[in-house]
């Protein structure tokens, strides 16, 4: 079981979360596409991040993803990224404030390494 993930992955609607590092590899995972999200949502910060800089908008803390299927929501802390994969349709709010309560478990002192 995922210590991080865990208040995640009990919400309705959810089919995969991650919990990756500046690296796009996953340190905690569960459900589907957990993998590729880690790996994708981690170049889409960069991507993010690099468009923001010079215009000013400061650090990228969260992303959000609607596709045919899934509605991905993902937040940066430090040098993690923490994501869910909920199905189509559901409400989002409860994985917003789960993933905002993990980001703020993340960048508290003492945290350190998310493994």
């Amino acid at each position: 079981m995922s210590t991080h993930l865990a208040e995640i992955i009990g919400l309705p609607g959810v089919e995969g979360a991650v919990l990756s590092g500046p690296d796009g590899l996953s340190l905690e995972s569960y459900g589907h596409y957990t993998e590729l999200l880690a790996a994708e949502l981690t170049a889409l910060r960069a991507v993010f991040e690099r468009a923001a800089r010079p215009n000013g908008l400061g650090q990228v803390s969260r992303v959000a993803v609607t596709a045919e299927t899934l509605e991905i929501v993902a937040v940066a802390s430090g040098p993690y990224t923490a994501a869910a994969a909920l199905t189509r349709g559901i409400d989002t709010r409860g994985a917003q404030q789960a993933l905002a309560r993990l980001a703020l478990q993340l960048s508290l002192p003492g945290a350190g390494n998310a493994r």
